[in-house]
Parts: C-alpha cells; sequence; structure tokens
C-alpha cells in the first residue's frame, strides 16, 4: 500500500526558494506546486537563495529533519559548479550525509542530476567548458549518493522542454512558471515511484504567474545578468584558463573526481562519524 505524505520537506538553493515563477507577494515554484498534489501534507521549505550542498547539511537539514518528513524534495549543487573552491569531495562528503539523514529518518528522498546549462545561459567557450566539467563532476557524486542510498533522481538532462526557452524565466539561470510545474511534476511522479502516495496532479498549464515582458528581458540583462556572468566569470577564470593551456597544449584535461567502490565506503564512513 502507498505511504500517506503527512510531512514534506523541500531543501536547497534558488530553485527550490521558487526564483523565476512570480506571483504577488513574492515567488511560488516547485515545492508549493509539488505540496499541492499531497493534500494530507503538512508542508515545510527551508531552503535559500545561494545555498551550497555545504549550506544544506550544516543549515538547513536540522530543520528538515525536526518535521519528521515521509518525504523530501533535495535540490542543491548548481551554486558548488560555479566557485572556485569547488571541492567534489568535501561535496561528495556533505550530499552523502544528507541524503543518508533523510533515509534514516523515514523519508522518500528525490533529488536531481544537472542538465548543461551552458546550453540555457550562453558563456565564452573555455567557461563552457568549464562549467560542463564541473557539472560532470556534480552529475558523477550525485550518481553515487543515488546508488548507495537507494533514492529517486530526476535527470534535468532529459527532462521533456529541459532547453525550451519556455522552460527558463528571463535571467536562464531559473525555471519559469512552466519550467517550475515540470519540474514539480518530475518529483511528483518520483514520490509515487518510491512508494507514496501522490493523490493530487501537477497541472503544466500556467496560470496565476506575473507575465514577463521584453522590457523585463532587457531590464534583467542590465541591472543582472552582465554583473552576474562578471562575478561568476572571474571566479572560473583560472579553472577555465587551465583547461584552455591544456587543451592548446595537447594535454588532457585536470583530472575529475571519480568515485570509486573504495571511495565511497570512505565517503560512508567520514560521512557517519562526521
Amino acid at each position: 500500500m502507498a505511504k500517506t505524505v503527512r510531512s514534506l520537506v523541500v531543501l536547497g538553493d534558488s530553485t527550490t526558494v521558487g526564483v523565476g515563477d512570480p506571483v504577488p507577494g513574492g515567488w511560488r515554484g516547485v515545492g508549493p506546486l509539488l505540496a499541492a498534489a499531497l493534500p494530507h501534507a503538512r508542508y515545510l521549505n527551508v531552503s535559500f537563495t545561494g545555498a551550497r550542498v555545504t549550506s544544506v547539511r550544516h543549515e538547513q537539514l536540522a530543520k528538515a529533519l525536526s518535521a519528521r518528513p515521509d518525504a523530501a524534495v533535495l535540490l542543491v549543487g548548481m551554486n558548488d559548479t560555479l566557485r572556485s573552491d569547488f571541492d567534489a569531495r568535501r561535496l561528495h562528503l556533505d550530499l552523502d550525509a544528507i541524503v543518508g539523514a533523510l533515509v534514516s529518518a523515514g523519508a522518500a528522498v528525490v533529488t536531481v542530476r544537472f542538465h548543461d546549462h551552458s546550453r540555457v545561459f550562453r558563456l565564452p567557450a573555455a567557461l563552457r567548458r568549464a562549467l560542463r566539467a564541473r557539472i560532470a563532476e556534480l552529475n558523477g557524486i550525485i550518481d553515487a549518493v543515488v546508488r548507495r542510498h537507494g533514492i529517486e533522481c530526476v535527470d534535468l538532462d532529459s527532462m521533456e522542454g529541459a532547453y525550451s526557452l519556455d522552460t527558463w524565466a528571463v535571467d536562464r539561470l531559473h525555471p519559469s512558471e512552466s519550467g517550475h510545474r515540470r519540474l514539480a511534476a518530475a518529483f511528483a511522479e518520483r514520490l509515487a515511484r518510491a512508494g507514496c502516495d501522490v493523490p493530487g496532479r501537477v497541472s503544466l498549464v500556467c496560470t496565476g504567474g506575473l507575465k514577463v515582458t521584453p522590457l523585463h528581458h532587457v531590464g534583467w540583462l542590465v541591472v543582472k545578468g552582465i554583473p552576474w556572468l562578471w562575478r561568476r566569470g572571474r571566479d572560473l577564470v583560472p579553472y577555465a584558463a587551465t583547461i584552455t593551456y591544456r587543451s592548446w597544449a595537447g594535454l588532457p584535461e585536470p583530472p575529475r573526481y571519480v568515485v570509486d567502490a573504495e571511495e565511497a565506503v570512505a565517503t560512508s564512513t567520514t560521512a557517519s562519524t562526521g
């Protein structure tokens, strides 16, 4: 018999905050859309903008566990790929600890593996290659954690409409209302696969969100887009330069963090004792 979800928690970054799906008074997004399909569930969203994996572990996890979740949605990691202090092994330890704690608490957990964001937000070639390499490392870690804990995962790269312009908000960094609805529907489907009763459905018909005009696009580019690209570009430049130089010199790209069986065991031990 399917499990009734009486407590749903959402952890993560600005996407799970709902950025990109504006409604009067603030953001809506994937959390409320998913919660509406689970009418018996108390809903708690502990996510905040700018969160990284370590933020979720040390600032969000305890609050989520206090809600005694039957189901948990976790979407985090993209902010890590955009920073110069990216540490794949640390990220693996933190992600494994987060998922392990939620599963141990009895929650059905759904997370995501990421798409090629450079196909949505255009970047110079060197930065594009650097970002793709980081996302590949992140996805390898996510895959390992998903396998070890037996949780469900939404593959954003293969999700229908993942690279359609109407899936993305004006900033091309966050889902639009349509994108949030697609994501919420995918989460609902995975929770059902995990044995949860999902009585409602997430409609893909956009309604209630604020209309975004061409003026919004121009305004965002000038006020937010160019400054954001400058900040994140500077952060990734050393790594991108290394990739570019190695390519020019005929050298292999910088080694990536690879999770093997021995590393997975070490990670598990450290996460459980850390």
